[in-house]
């Protein structure tokens, strides 16, 4: 489909080994090529080389942007491309053979207040199991909304909201910042036909007490686009007010103690593990139910609460400068 509209594609990276997965899959797409793809470096101190040969023919282009985080790199990719679309892909990503004509579609279907267009991810899961607690978050991303896995967005759109917000520095709600500051902007955003492939990748098992860094993230979101964002960006509202009231718990049983209200502080200590219990039994059920899960569960269990509310808490304080953002009347 070569009268389709043009697009770039830019690619954060910091360094993984599933950037080659992602390099090969794109060359092997057919049917409607990108003007150039763009790998964004973002790795603070590059040690090796990319393998920037997996990208065979594609005209590539490669920029450093020196572990400022994956807003600031795809910033640095869609400002230094013309093309009238730029897709953004994470490098753990593989498009299907035909995502290239799929795209071709959905872009020329676009009408002239369309600002941007996502791609359908699919993340395969074991079969021959049930999926543990990493994998199922992961495959959420399926239900996510204007995820940049997969994002095609016009460039006069990402021009007329200034691109990424940079103070979201992790791989986590700059998609959806940036999804409502668009749609805010008055252009319309759409789920497209192209479908592209997201596996987990391997991960320890501390990568759910990390992920409560996010936190802090929706502690801007809040600041920035109000207490209802999450409907808005069609984004799940967590269980952060479950979290808040467990670790108070946690809290307050110690401060009892030591002010002599034995009674009151021993029931506090009962509220904080069966919060933590229920929270745990929560992750283990729809899970293998392995010993190592089980395990990990119940041990990341009794620190993500307390670490939620506390980076939440950082979030309030550090953004709580931030201009919030005004509807157009």
């Amino acid at each position: 489909m070569t009268d389709a509209p043009a697009y770039s594609v830019v690619i954060p990276t910091i360094g993984r080994p599933c950037l080659a997965d992602c390099l090969r899959a794109l060359a092997a797409a057919d049917g409607h090529p990108p003007e150039v793809v763009v790998v964004v470096d973002d790795r603070p101190k590059p040690v090796g080389v990319l393998p920037l040969e997996a990208a065979g023919e594609l005209p590539l282009r490669t920029l450093r942007t020196g572990g400022r985080g994956p807003a600031a790199a795809r910033n640095a990719g869609w400002r230094g491309v013309r093309s009238p679309w730029t897709v953004f892909l994470d490098d753990d990503v593989q498009v299907l053979p035909d995502w290239s004509r799929r795209l071709a579609g959905d872009l020329s279907a676009a009408c002239a207040s369309t600002g941007g267009i996502q791609g359908r991810l699919r993340v395969p899961l074991p079969r021959d199991r049930r999926a543990t607690d990493w994998e199922r978050g992961t495959a959420g991303l399926e239900h996510a909304a204007w995820a940049t896995a997969d994002m095609a967005y016009r460039s006069a759109a990402l021009e007329e909201v200034d691109g990424f917000d940079e103070r979201f520095g992790r791989a986590f709600r700059e998609d959806a910042d940036l999804a409502l500051r668009v749609l805010q902007a008055g252009w319309s955003l759409h789920r497209g036909g192209r479908t592209t492939c997201h596996p987990v990748r391997a991960a320890d098992p501390w990568v759910s007490v990390r992920a409560q860094r996010g936190n802090s993230d929706d502690a801007l979101m809040t600041r920035l686009h109000g207490p209802d964002w999450w409907a808005r960006a069609q984004a799940p509202r967590g269980r952060l007010p479950g979290h808040v009231l467990v670790a108070s718990m946690a809290l307050t049983a110690p401060a009892l103690a030591l002010a002599g209200r034995r009674s009151a502080a021993g029931i506090a200590g009962a509220l904080w593990a069966l919060g933590t219990a229920e929270f745990a039994l929560a992750r283990i059920k729809p899970g293998p139910r392995t010993a190592r899960e089980i395990t990990t569960m119940v041990a990341t269990s009794v620190v993500i609460r307390p670490l939620a509310l506390l980076h939440w808490i950082d979030g309030l304080i550090r953004h709580r400068r931030a201009t919030p953002l005004r509807s157009t009347p």
